[in-house]
């Protein structure tokens, strides 16, 4: 893979919903996140993590960086402590939560048209079979339902925002 194809697969990752990509060819293996900045390391793989918008004559310079040995990590103190403790709570929280995804790639849409109210705001009730948007696939308009009762806690896309399959568009309680 050149340098090319790995700046153009930074800029799609950047430019879309989507917050980390891994691209494997032969024993080469790319690992793109937009918030995280960890290499993750397998058995007889090279692996790169570049963070997005990084420029080209950085990625050989962040390629040699992960992969010298990593220094140890300093203690927390008390309010790093209490933070760490703070955010398994939330990671805890995020478990319980359920999740309405995007069933296809396409485009999401919060209303049926775009002088219309949005389907649902943070805080509506919704009913299992309720619509709560739309994907636009291949000029296919495809309502999204819930398939649980709850109430929207988060709504995770903008209106017309591309989606990926799988991608999480509702965060219900």
């Amino acid at each position: 893979m050149d340098i090319d194809k790995i700046m153009q697969l930074i800029d799609k990752v950047d430019a879309s919903g989507i917050s980390s990509l891994t691209v494997e060819e032969g024993c080469l293996k790319i690992s793109i996140e937009k918030d995280k900045g960890q290499a993750l390391a397998a058995e007889g793989q090279t692996v790169v993590t570049v963070p997005v918008g990084a420029a080209a004559g950085n990625l050989l310079q962040a390629a040699a960086a992960e992969a010298a040995p990593a220094p140890a990590a300093p203690a927390l103190s008390p309010s790093r402590e209490a933070a760490a403790v703070s955010q398994a709570e939330a990671d805890d929280a995020q478990e319980n939560a359920v999740f309405i995804t995007s069933p296809i790639v396409g485009v999401f849409y919060s209303a049926s048209g775009p002088d219309e109210e949005p389907f649902v705001k943070v805080g509506d009730t919704v009913k299992k079979g309720q619509v709560v948007g739309i994907v636009e696939a291949m000029k296919l308009m495809n309502e999204i339902e819930s398939d649980v009762d709850g109430v929207i806690e988060e709504i995770l896309v903008e209106n017309a925002q591309s989606v990926e399959y799988g991608q999480s568009l509702f965060r219900l309680k």
